[in-house]
């Protein structure tokens, strides 16, 4: 029903913007407006795929004369969709080669761990944010969900705990999701909202965030979101069980069979090490020479963050695998090219509304409208805005359609837009009370051991004290990455 309604209300959304007069505004940005309102209807109703959608407003804006097709379409050669390229090849590779697998029962099997369902929750969850700190979220759900899976099968089988609380199972599964969405707030390439916010920020603002600094801010707002997540679901839905006879053997049996490294997965690993070595290079150069220096300058032109991703890819394919190289272009071309396409068609729609002025005029508008005391209220609002939109779009579309609003409303406050920018960018990611609101979510709801209520009502604590870790911690960190 909801596909139904936004493939009748999008055109006529467009149809009446470009109807209605707009003296305010220029030619080329009245036909945006329409153009950009119709768009937001499709991302919103998910009537087209979403990469569709994101194609479709680019070239409707060519063709309504916007602005030529060889700036409508240079966002698409931004240096970050090739971030985005590498980093996908590489995290196909990691999960083609197994190497995501051997690390989550590497660390499951850790004799700390053992069989107590308390101590599974925080060492699952664990794993499965920093899985998320480099590859998608969504892959790093659908990975990890069949491993809980498995963890839940043993606890059922005969001789295994048959007193354990069902809610423990729901814990487990919620885990799962939330714990990819939080995970991937640490680096830049921990999920597309991030790299996206970071291009705005960057073309718009004026502000580059290098790998390393993103981190001051990303890896604490990590840190006490997944210590909050863990502390709640421990306690909202304990095991009822001290100890669980068949987990560890479990644990233990399928570590087993992964048997020793392969040939690919010590390729995988070197491209890998590599990567992350040139993204947090800078960082380094920095604390150490300043970023005044020579070295730290030289650096960050020579190997941007879009660069180091795609020498380590390229590394794959000149590593040796268990047959061939660690990948085959057959296999790299698997990657998720819709979320490349949709980054760039919306990156596309929000310079295009900066150039016509369109996204002056909105950010004027909205100052009337929303209640802004000072940078501080701005921030909380646009964090808020943006947490709203993600539970009922996906985080890349909320990403796209918030960030460059943000800026704009900040400018016509006369407010500095980097802060709002960042948290907006940030709060994308969140968005847990429904199936709906991210692929996380939608993965592990079709487990069937989650009922919709328990799923709203755990997702709507950690939207709000998502919201709160949010603005508190990028207000008092943004000025460590300026």
């Amino acid at each position: 029903m909801r596909r139904k309604i936004g493939a009748v209300l999008a055109p006529a959304v467009f149809l009446l913007l470009l109807a209605l007069p707009m003296p305010a505004l220029s030619a080329a940005a009245h036909r945006l407006a329409a153009v950009l309102a119709a768009v937001v209807v499709l991302w919103v109703t998910e009537a087209l795929p979403l990469p569709v959608t994101a194609l479709l407003g680019a070239a409707a804006c060519v063709a309504l004369q916007v602005a030529p097709a060889k700036e409508v379409f240079a966002p698409f050669a931004d240096p970050l969709m090739f971030l985005f390229i590498g980093a996908f090849i590489l995290a196909r590779a990691i999960f083609l080669h197994g190497l995501d697998r051997r690390v989550a029962y590497a660390v499951l099997s850790l004799p700390w761990v053992g069989a107590r369902p308390s101590r599974i929750l925080l060492a699952f969850g664990a794993v499965t944010a920093f899985i998320s700190w480099w590859i998608s979220n969504t892959a790093t759900t659908a990975m990890m969900f069949g491993i809980g899976l498995s963890i839940l099968a043993a606890l059922r089988a005969p001789g295994g705990a048959a007193g354990i609380n069902p809610r423990y199972a729901t814990a487990l599964m919620l885990m799962t999701s939330f714990a990819a969405s939080v995970g991937g707030l640490a680096t830049p390439v921990g999920t597309p909202p991030n790299v996206i916010g970071i291009g705005f920020i960057r073309s718009l603002v004026g502000v580059e965030i290098p790998f390393f600094r993103w981190m001051l801010v990303g890896v604490p707002i990590f840190l006490v979101l997944f210590t909050f997540l863990y502390v709640y679901l421990d306690r909202a839905a304990p095991a009822g069980v001290r100890e669980l006879p068949t987990g560890a053997e479990l644990i233990l049996r399928e570590r087993a069979r992964l048997g020793r490294w392969t040939r690919g997965q010590r390729s995988v690993a070197i491209a890998f090490a590599v990567t992350v070595f040139l993204w947090i290079l800078p960082g380094i150069v920095a604390i150490v020479s300043g970023e005044g220096s020579a070295a730290y300058a030289s650096l960050t032109r020579r190997v941007p963050e879009g660069v180091a991703a795609l020498l380590g890819a390229m590394l794959l394919f000149i590593l040796p695998g268990n047959e061939g190289p660690a990948i085959t272009w057959q296999d790299a071309v698997q990657i998720d090219w819709g979320v490349v396409l949709l980054y760039g068609g919306g990156f596309a729609l929000g310079v295009l509304s900066f150039q016509t002025g369109l996204a002056e005029a909105m950010g004027r508008g909205l100052t009337g409208l929303l209640p802004i005391q000072g940078s501080l209220g701005l921030l909380t609002a646009s964090v808020v805005v943006a947490v709203i939109l993600s539970e009922t779009t996906s985080n890349t579309a909320a990403a796209n359609m918030v960030v460059p609003v943000v800026i704009s409303v900040a400018r016509a406050a006369g407010l500095d837009p980097f802060e709002p920018a960042l948290g907006a960018t940030m709060a994308a990611s969140l968005g847990f009370m429904l199936p709906v609101s991210t692929p996380c979510n939608a993965i592990v709801y079709g487990s069937g051991l989650i009922p919709l209520g328990q799923m709203m009502r755990h997702g709507l604590a950690l939207d709000v004290v998502g919201i709160v870790v949010i603005v508190t911690l990028v207000h008092l960190l943004a000025p460590l990455i300026r």
